[in-house]
Formats: C-alpha cells, structure tokens, sequence
C-alpha cells in the first residue's frame, strides 16, 4: 500500500466524518491479511517443489538399496550354492568310504563265521580229548596207588610238605638278598646322617648323682648343724624335705633326697648357714625361703637359656620352667637338661639332611624328656607324662607324639618320631655320656645270653663289647646256612621284645662246617 493511497483513504474517511484512527487500522490489517495470504501461498509453493524434490531422492535412494540388496543377494545365493556343492562332494565321498566300509564289514563278517565253525569244532575235539586224559590220569592214578601202596591224599601231602619246605630255603634265600641290599644302602645313608650329626655337635658331659654332699670347715661344725636335741637338723629337713646323714666321714654332711631341687635348696641354704654361722631354725626358715625364690629363677633363667641356645621360641612359660628344673635331674649320671639340649641338636641335624621341618625337630628334641622334671611326683613312663605335659600347654600333636613314642610306649606314627628315638639313642649311647650300675650291666648280660640259647640248634652264646653284640655257635648238621639266617632275625626279635638297652645289639650268628675222615 502507497502513501498516496494511505493519504486518500484518510481523506476519504474524514469526508465520511469516520474518525482516522479507525480507518488506519483498518487499511492496515487488511495489507496485512493480503501479505499473508501472498506469503502463505509461497510457502506452499515451496513446499510442493521441496515435497517434488525429496520424493525424486527417495525414489532414487529406493532404486539405489534394491540394486544394492539384489547384489548382496546375488552374492549370498553364489556363495551358499558353492557351499553347497563342497557339502554335495564331501557327502559323495562318504558315502562311497561307508559303502567301501560295509563290504569290508561283510567280508570280514564272513570270515569271523569261518572262524567260529572252527573254534566249534576245535573245542569238541578238546573235549574229546581232555575226556580221555581224565581218563588215563585216572587210570595212572591207580596203579600208581597200587605200586606206591598210598594214597592219593598221601601222595598229595608229602608233595606239598617237600615244595613247602622247598619254598620256605628260596624264600629265606630272597629275603636275605634283599634284606642285605636294602641294608648295604640303608645303613651307608644312616651311618653318613648319624656320623653328620655326631661331628657337628659334641655337647659337654656333666655328672649329678643322687646325693650331694656339703664340705666343713671343721669337725665341730656337725654339732652346731645338730643344734640341741638335733632342732636345727629336723628343722632344715622340715623346710627342705631332704634328709642330712651326719655320719663318721670327715668335715662332710651329706644331703639324700630324689628331688634334684630340693637338694640344691638345701646344699645352697646349709652353706650359707654355715658360712654366716648362725645356724637356728628361725634363720634356717629366712634361709631356706631366699635360696628357694632364687632356685626357683635359676630354673626359669636355665630354661629360657635352653630355649634360645637350640632356636626354639614360643613353648609355654609353666613348660620353660620345667625345662630348667631339667637342670637338677639326671639319668644314669647324665645331666638331663644338657642331654635335652644334645638331642635337640641332633634332631635338627638329620631332619636338615632329611628335609623336614628343622624347628618342630628341635622343639620335640628339647621337650622330649620333660616328663622327667615331675616324674618323682606323678605315676608312670616320663614319656606319657611328658607328652600330657605338653599337649595340656598348647604342643603340636606331631611333637606329642614325638614325646610320647621315642621310648616306644605307643605305635610311631610320623618320621618326626623316629628321628627323636634315634637322637636319643645317640646321646645316650654315645662314649662317656652315661654311667650304668654293675649289677644291672651284668643282668643285661645273662639275659642276653638267655634268650640266645633259648632256641634249638644254638650250641654256645657269648654277650661281647659291653653288651652290644651277641655271638651264637650253632650245630652245623642241625642248622644250615638259610636256617641260620632265620634264627638270627629271630633272636634279635625277641631280644628286642624282652630286653630294654640303650642303643643297638648286634646279633652274629656262626656256624661252623667240620668234615672229618680217617686214614687206615
């Protein structure tokens, strides 16, 4: 719309008296409605080429994936049809492999027929023939019943007692070679262990006995000791549970008890007494109570020494005790704490070169003889007591059964076991560790003696090397050379069986071939 028509529109509505404002807005929104109109209409022409546009794309696009897709299927069909005649061809081939298959199947059928005629007939002539070997051995039978004039049954037990006696020399033979193989190989690795063990370690020897005794200045020291009407000796037996044997020896008392530490107390206590030389029962008391306390920490100070000497940590404290009061107890004038400590060595030297657990060795080497720290007090073997010992304070069961076994009291059941028998053996055994009674000596001797002519065909028997071996004489014509064998394993058996030892005994069995003749 122009000015010029704006202008005569404004005119015109004045002349018609219609005010300007009205007539302005009018004309306006009529433009409006015809440039709205003229826009709407190219948009919809827009629109409709847009529209002409985008359907001339998609009907190229479409064309476009169909080729593609027809090409796509072509490709497929071309492959899955060659698959198809790969699987064509293999399927031909095996078809005529099962075709070759099943005519070898039929051939081979035919002859497994032939086969199972001739077997038929085979088996029918072999019972034709074992009827008739039935009975010719029948018939062999009888006469040779009658020209043996036995039995059958008889005949079948002298057999059997000669090819028993028979299997009983080849079995002797047998078991002697492997036996003196397996101990050839047996006894060269034990013998290196064992000389291993002994060479790196030599543990020192102590002696302890039974009593103590207590040196004076003087003679006139005993009645002091006595005191009046004997009050001072009663009361220091009172406090220390040991007896004082006042006899002729000269300026010597002597201390008798079986508990090592009692005795210790009372040696300690009475030379004090004697050096402060107050000696009433009241100072007696004060004594004997401070020469305790300190016993009683020279234990517990011995044990931990023990302990940290062989390696071994963590044992209960009440057991560490124990292992001091070892200090003051021997067996057969060994120390029996240094004896623990020489075991606990070994052990861990041979379970080193066995490959074991070289700790627990030690642990069960030292604790092995713990029950004897409280023998005297409760009943039974020291290794039943020791093995409650230490199963009651928290001990691996491997190291209980250690305890408990290396004196044989129960079945072994581990190698561990073994080992502490043996370290055992060894430092018990070895020269100058042990001192034994004359009288007990010389029983081991006649027992061993004993049992060897306790068996038949044994002439003389000689106990040689302080016990530790046994010669036999055997009658050469009783006893050959397998039955000597066999009697040797025997008399060791139940040398074994009845006999305690420290130690091994070597069984030797002799015998002796004479031929004689005379000359005329």
């Amino acid at each position: 719309m122009t000015i010029i028509q704006i202008v005569g529109i404004i005119l015109l509505g004045l002349a018609a008296g219609i005010p300007l404002g009205v007539l302005l807005r009018k004309k306006i929104v009529e433009g409006r409605v015809d440039s709205i109109e003229q826009y709407s209409k190219k948009i919809l022409a827009d629109a409709q080429k847009e529209a002409k546009t985008i359907k001339r794309e998609a009907a190229l696009q479409a064309k476009d994936t169909l080729y593609h897709t027809k090409v796509e299927f072509e490709n497929e069909t071309k492959e899955k049809k060659e698959q198809l005649l790969i699987q064509e061809k293999r399927l031909f081939h095996k078809e005529e492999n099962l075709d070759k298959k099943i005519e070898h199947l039929e051939k081979r059928e035919g002859r497994i027929a032939e086969k199972e005629r001739s077997i038929d007939r085979i088996e029918k002539e072999l019972h034709r023939k074992q009827s008739e070997y039935d009975r010719a051995i029948a018939e062999q039978r009888k006469q040779l019943e009658r020209i043996a004039d036995i039995s059958s049954e008889e005949a079948k037990r002298i057999l059997i007692n000669s090819m028993e006696l028979e299997a009983k020399h080849d079995a002797a033979k047998i078991i002697r070679r492997i036996e003196n193989e397996a101990k050839a190989q047996a006894d060269r690795k034990a013998q290196e262990i064992l000389a291993l063990a002994v060479k790196r370690y030599a543990g020192d020897y102590v002696a302890e006995k039974t009593v103590s005794v207590v040196n004076l200045p003087n003679e006139e020291m005993k009645g002091r000791i006595i005191g009046r009407e004997g009050r001072n000796i009663r009361a220091i037996e009172s406090a220390t549970g040991i007896d004082l044997i006042i006899d002729d020896t000269p300026e010597a008392v002597i201390l008798s008890g079986f508990n090592p530490v009692r005795r210790e107390v009372a040696k300690i206590a009475l030379e004090r007494l004697i050096d402060d030389g107050r000696i009433h029962p009241a100072r007696i008391e004060e004594i004997v109570s401070k020469v305790s306390k300190e016993i009683d920490a020279t234990i517990k100070e011995a044990g931990e020494q023990a302990t940290f000497d062989v390696g071994v940590h963590g044992i209960n404290n009440e057991l560490v005790k124990l292992i001091g009061r070892l200090k003051y107890r021997s067996s057969y004038a060994q120390n029996v704490l240094q004896h623990s400590r020489e075991v606990s060595f070994l052990c861990g030297i041979m379970a080193a070169e066995l490959g074991l657990n070289v700790k627990q060795a030690k642990r069960a080497g030292l604790l092995h003889d713990i029950g004897k720290a409280v023998d005297h007090e409760v009943e039974g073997p020291h290794s039943i007591i020791g093995a409650d010992l230490a199963r009651k304070h928290g001990e691996s069961n491997q190291v209980v059964h250690a305890i408990a076994a290396h004196h044989e009291d129960i079945q072994f059941e581990s190698v561990l076991a073994v080992l502490v028998q043996a370290a055992d053996t060894l430092s018990g055994a070895r020269p100058g560790a042990r001192q034994e009674m004359l009288e007990s000596y010389v029983k081991r001797l006649e027992g061993l003696e004993k049992i060897a002519m306790s068996f038949n065909g044994v002439n003389k028997s000689y106990a040689i090397q302080a016990g530790r071996e046994i010669r036999i004489m055997v009658e050469g014509k009783t006893v050959n050379d397998d039955d000597a064998f066999l009697l040797c394993k025997d008399i060791a058996g139940k040398i074994e069986k009845e006999l305690t030892y420290p130690g091994q005994i070597r069984v030797v069995v002799i015998r002796e071939t004479r031929a004689v003749e005379y000359a005329k």
